[in-house]
């Protein structure tokens, strides 16, 4: 061989030893981050093109792919679409959109994920058509139907959680839609459904439980305040406070009463755990000056406030400000609004539901989560997910403190209507105000078993549950509440 042509058999050594080095980086190392590149039109064509895996819940599909007598091959097919909505979501050639976890767990469903590559590779060499993986999730159909039905045509959302783990069970949000209609390839019905849905002054693409326009929490974030408050080592659940029968906000003009309008109980003073079993207001708007701002949002944000969580859908963040988009700092006045979840701090039912788990589950927050595995087209499992903690937002035996507060609170308080016979319910209400005309939002929280805690749950009603200013947490979200934990625990 000549000097010239080894020269040359070394060069085309070198290409092609680069251009393998070039495709093989790009097709396993950066496959996830091009096929999430909005701009890779291959992977959106993908989607369609291929026989997308199920979304799974407690063993049935809610989501599926039949063939389709179009160009786009495949007909997306969603079961009790209404139920479901939050969770799937809809993916659709014709608005080129994705949502859910049909966005969320898309190169899976797709089979384009990086994890799948040799798969890909197998099944091209085997003469098989692609597929996608079946996406299983950890919501249970019996708990997510319970919900569903108990919060009816109310304007509200529901969320279960397994405590110790931080499954999500359910998921619901209301109104809802029917995300086979934004599924079909017909572009003009579908955009006409779909304008519709957005024009909807109820929100119904809104996901209440996680997202969407949030609430002030009410009285379901004393939970937090009394947390923080046994947390600093200086207060018990008998330690006492002032109890007039109004108050007037620091620095301020402005009087702050407790619902019944008159004082807490009788006496000069009343316990933390007294004010908690009442629902007083005015003793945790105390309670929330004298431990100061700074205090309180350290135990909000052990609890999740102000972090997003993808799970992997991805929550708005709960707020206890100041935060990074709200850096003015609170007043008295203002603190004293938040000690009984009013003024600036909002909060989703995905939030106080993880207050309620946290206190359940020993005082440690686990991050929710509502996928288990994936599984390809040849049943194996290509990924687990494991449960993984946030964080400990008090120790074990002040939880349990918290823990008997909330079971005082439903079995001898304002929370009676979350009481399930022949079990121990740990609950707290809140009914937030709005603005003095505008109807209450209305909130529970709470878990179940107290002893040996299966579920925790949140429940919001907007709109004031159809009833104004009448409707209250304790006679609204609470029964919804019981519903759910009674669909957990087999009841």
């Amino acid at each position: 061989m000549t000097k010239e042509l080894r020269r040359l058999s070394i060069l085309m050594l070198l290409m092609f030893l680069a251009l393998f080095g070039s495709t093989t980086w790009i097709q396993a190392v950066q496959a996830d981050t091009l096929a999430q590149n909005p701009e890779n039109r291959r992977a959106l064509y993908d989607s369609y093109e291929v026989q997308r895996g199920s979304i799974i819940a407690s063993g049935s599909a809610i989501a599926s792919s039949v063939p389709s007598n179009d160009v786009y091959t495949w007909q997306r097919v969603y079961v009790d679409a209404d139920m479901w909505a939050p969770v799937t979501g809809y993916i659709n050639p014709v608005l080129g959109a994705r949502t859910g976890l049909e966005a969320a767990m898309n190169q899976d469903l797709s089979g384009t994920a990086g994890s799948q590559f040799l798969g890909r590779i197998e099944r091209i060499l085997s003469g098989q058509p692609p597929r996608g993986s079946n996406v299983v999730l950890s919501l249970d159909t019996d708990v997510q139907r319970a919900a569903y039905d108990a919060l009816g045509d109310l304007q509200g959302a529901v969320i279960a959680i397994e405590p110790s783990t931080g499954r999500i069970l359910a998921l619901v949000t209301s109104p809802s839609f029917d995300t086979n209609l934004l599924a079909s390839h017909n572009t003009t019905e579908v955009n006409e459904v779909y304008d519709d849905l957005v024009a909807d002054p109820a929100q119904p693409l809104s996901d209440r439980a996680i997202a969407g326009d949030l609430n002030p929490p009410g009285s379901t974030f004393k939970l937090v305040v009394a947390s923080a408050a046994l947390s600093t080592g200086e207060y018990t659940p008998e330690s006492t406070l002032p109890n007039p029968a109004s108050y007037t906000l620091p620095q301020s003009s402005s009087v702050v009463r407790n619902a019944s309008g008159g004082t807490c109980g009788s006496g000069d003073t009343v316990t933390i755990a007294d004010a908690l079993r009442l629902s007083c207001n005015i003793p945790f708007a105390e309670l929330a000056v004298e431990l100061g701002d700074e205090v309180i949002r350290a135990e909000a944000e052990r609890y999740g406030f102000n972090t997003s969580f993808e799970m992997p859908l991805i929550s708005t963040p709960s707020s206890y400000p100041p935060n990074a988009e709200d850096p003015a700092a609170l007043d008295d006045a203002q603190t004293a609004l938040t000690g009984f979840g009013q003024g600036r701090v909002t909060a989703t039912p995905l939030q106080m539901a993880m207050v309620s788990a946290g206190i359940a589950n020993g005082g440690v927050v686990m991050n929710p989560r509502m996928v288990d595995r994936v599984i390809g087209p040849d049943l194996a499992v290509q990924q687990t997910y494991e449960d993984s903690e946030f964080g400990r937002a008090l120790e074990e035996d002040l939880a349990e403190e918290m823990a008997a507060m909330m079971v005082a609170n439903v079995s001898s308080g304002v929370a009676s209507g979350a009481r399930i016979d022949g079990v121990e319910v740990a609950g707290k209400t809140g009914t937030a105000e709005n603005g003095p005309t505008r109807p209450y939002t209305l909130w529970f929280t709470g878990f179940a078993p107290a002893d040996d805690p299966q579920v925790a749950v949140a429940v919001v009603v907007e709109d004031g549950g159809g009833q104004g200013q009448s409707g209250s947490g304790g006679t609204i979200a609470a029964p919804i509440a019981k519903q759910v934990m009674e669909a957990v625990l087999g009841r």
